[in-house]
C-alpha cells in the first residue's frame, strides 16, 4: 500500500525483504511503535524498489517510524558497511574508533616497550587449519605487518566444529577462505596466500625462496610457524628451517584431542623435529601409521583455540621481546596440565644440517645469537638472606620455602650415580635397589 499505513500491517515485517501482503517491499527493518505511523516514503509500496530503513520518530500523531537510507541506518545501527581506511600509524589514543588502542596499552602498562614494531614483522604460516587459521586471526588483530599463509586443503562442512570458517565457504580452498575473512577485519594487514604442497619438490623450493624474501620489504620473514596436523609436512619445515637456519615454532594437537604442545625450534640450539622424533618413527615403524588410514580424528575447538592462542603468544612475545618463551610447552586439558622441557639438540640427529648448526653454535655462540636475534638471558638477582622479613612478627609465624622436601634423604647406599650411566647401566641398578 502507498501512503498511510497500521501498526499492525507494520509489525509483521521482520528483517530485510519483502514485507506481509499490502505491506513494504523495500529492504530494511520495520520496529512497530504505539499510535500511528506516519506517511511511507514515495515510490515505496509493495511493488516499488527503494531500499531503506525504519527508525523510530517521536511519539505523537503521525510521528511513527520515517525513511532513513540503508547507508545512514546502517552506520547508525553500527552494522558492517564499507571496509575501513587503512591506519598509517598505530596510536595510543583512547578512542572508540581506534582498532589498536587496547593492543597499544600494553607499552603504557610497561608489558612491551614498542609495540608498534610488530607492523614490521612478517609471518609465514603453514597450514591454516583448526590452529593454523586462529593463529591467522589472532595476529591479523594484533596488526601484524605481513602474513603469508600456506595449505592445499579445502573447507569442508566436516570443519565447522572448530573456529574461524563459515559453512558458506565449503569447498574453497582455505587460504582463499581465509583472505575473505582476514582482510576484511584489518586492512593495515599485507597477505599472501599459496595453495600447494609443500612436501613436493617444486613447492619445497618455493617455501624456501618466500621464507627467505617474503618480508615486507623483500627480507626474511621473521618466524615461521608449523600447524599441520601430518608428519611428511613437519619433516619437510623442520628441513627447509635447518638448512637455511630459520627459527619456527611448531604445534600439534593430539587424536584424542585432548593434549596439545607448542615447541620452540632454534635450529643447532635447541632439539629438531629430527632429534626427537615421534616414538613410532624412532622405534622403527612407519611414520605412515601416525596419521592412520580411515580413522576419524577428534577434533574440540576448545584444544584447537588454546593451542591457537599459546601459539600466537609465544610468536609475539618472541618477536616483541616480553616474557619467557618456552622450548616445549605441553597441555593436558583432562588435568589442566601446562608442563614446560628444555629439549637439547641430539648429537647424533638424523639432519646433516642440524648438526652442522649444533657445530656452528659450538663455534660462535655470540655470533649465532646475533644472527638469530637472540639477547643472553638476564642473570638471576640474588635473594639479600641478611634481610629480615617481618621484623613486627608477634605470632611467631616462621616463613619457609615451599620448595623445601619434607621427604627424608635415603641412604648413600640406595641412591643411583647418574653422572655419564647409559640406560642399560641405569635399569640394571634401579633393579638392585628395593623400592618398598
Amino acid at each position: 500500500m502507498g501512503g498511510k499505513g497500521s501498526g499492525k500491517s507494520w509489525g509483521k515485517a521482520t528483517g530485510s525483504g519483502k514485507g506481509p501482503a499490502g505491506g513494504w517491499g523495500g529492504k530494511g527493518v520495520l520496529v512497530p511503535t504505539k499510535g500511528s505511523w506516519g506517511k511511507a516514503p514515495k515510490g515505496s509500496s509493495s511493488k516499488g524498489s527503494a531500499k531503506g530503513s525504519f527508525s523510530k520518530g517521536k511519539k505523537g500523531k503521525g510521528a511513527g517510524p520515517h525513511w532513513v537510507p540503508k547507508v545512514e541506518a546502517d552506520e547508525a545501527a553500527g552494522t558492517p558497511g564499507k571496509p575501513r581506511e587503512k591506519i598509517a600509524e598505530m596510536s595510543m589514543e583512547v578512542r572508540d574508533d581506534n582498532p589498536y588502542s587496547r593492543l597499544m596499552a600494553l607499552k603504557r602498562m610497561g608489558v612491551v616497550e614498542e609495540y608498534q614494531k610488530i607492523r614490521d614483522y612478517s609471518v609465514l604460516i603453514v597450514g591454516i587449519g583448526g590452529v593454523g587459521s586462529v593463529v591467522a586471526e589472532m595476529l591479523t588483530r594484533c596488526g601484524i605487518g605481513k602474513l603469508l599463509l600456506f595449505d592445499y586443503d579445502k573447507v569442508e562442512l566436516a570443519n565447522m566444529n572448530r573456529l574461524f570458517f563459515r559453512p558458506e565457504q565449503s569447498g574453497l580452498s582455505k587460504v582463499d577462505a581465509a583472505l575473505q575473512t582476514l582482510q576484511a577485519i584489518n586492512p593495515d594487514v599485507e597477505f599472501e596466500a599459496y595453495n600447494k604442497n609443500i612436501t613436493t619438490n617444486e613447492n619445497y623450493d618455493h617455501l624456501i625462496e618466500r621464507i627467505k624474501t617474503g618480508g615486507l620489504t623483500g627480507q626474511r620473514v621473521n618466524l615461521v610457524l608449523s600447524c599441520v596436523d601430518n608428519y611428511a609436512a613437519r619433516m619437510t619445515i623442520n628441513s627447509v628451517c635447518n638448512e637455511i637456519g630459520q627459527i619456527w615454532l611448531e604445534s600439534g594437537v593430539s587424536e584424542n584431542a585432548v593434549s596439545a604442545h607448542i615447541q620452540t625450534m632454534i635450529p643447532g640450539r635447541y632439539a629438531c623435529f629430527e632429534c626427537a622424533p615421534p616414538i613410532v618413527v624412532a622405534s622403527g615403524g612407519d611414520e605412515g601409521a601416525i596419521k592412520r588410514e580411515g580413522v576419524c580424528a577428534a577434533s574440540l575447538p576448545t584444544t584447537m583455540g588454546i593451542t591457537a592462542g599459546l601459539l600466537a603468544q609465544a610468536a609475539l612475545k618472541h618477536m616483541l621481546n616480553f616474557g619467557t618463551v618456552s622450548n616445549f610447552l605441553g597441555y593436558d586439558a583432562l588435568g589442566d596440565f601446562f608442563p614446560t622441557y628444555a629439549m637439547v639438540p641430539n648429537l647424533e640427529c638424523g639432519s646433516v644440517q642440524c648438526r652442522r648448526q649444533q657445530e656452528e653454535w659450538k663455534a660462535k655462540p655470540k655470533e649465532m645469537m646475533e644472527y638469530y636475534g637472540l639477547k643472553e638471558d638476564a642473570p638471576k638477582k640474588e635473594e639479600d638472606t641478611t634481610i629480615e622479613l617481618h621484623p613486627d612478627n608477634e605470632w611467631g609465624i616462621e616463613v619457609g620455602d615451599s620448595c623445601d622436601s619434607s621427604v627424608p634423604e635415603p641412604p648413600l647406599d640406595e641412591t643411583v650415580d647418574t653422572k655419564g650411566a647409559s640406560l642399560g647401566d641405569l635399569m640394571a641398578s634401579l633393579k638392585k635397589m628395593s623400592i618398598g
